[in-house]
């Protein structure tokens, strides 16, 4: 089984960028479906983003569409999340989770998941 770190959060301003990178460790990382998720204070945890094994197919909430781009590299066993055009209503807790097996949008469907990185976007 698959651990992961998210690294890459911060503070910035509105329309700023961000990536967010997901370090998997296991040698089996491409087996692994991936997704971003985010949890906002006093809200629940939503879908943000997901990634096919292979990297090919992609899926992206209403709310990020056209400024989120997710990306792996399964030689570096990393995924990422390239955040632009960033807005106030995007901070939150970032997570990625990974499932083996095709991607979703559920959380519930997700086994593994990091700790956890903060993106706080000021107006």
């Amino acid at each position: 089984q698959v651990q992961l770190v998210e690294s890459g959060g911060g503070l910035v301003q509105a329309g700023d960028s961000l990536r967010l990178s997901c370090a998997a460790s296991g040698r089996t990382f491409s087996s692994y479906a991936v997704g971003w998720f985010r949890q906002a204070p006093g809200k629940e945890r939503e879908f943000v983003a997901h990634i096919s094994l292979s990297g090919r197919s992609t899926r992206y909430a209403d709310s990020v569409k056209g400024r989120f781009t997710i990306s792996r590299d399964n030689s570096k066993n990393t995924v990422y999340l390239q955040m632009n055009s960033l807005k106030p209503e995007d901070t939150a807790v970032y997570y990625c989770a990974a499932r083996n097996g095709i991607s979703t949008t559920a959380l519930l469907d997700y086994s593994t998941w990091g700790q956890g990185t903060q993106v706080t976007v000021s107006s």
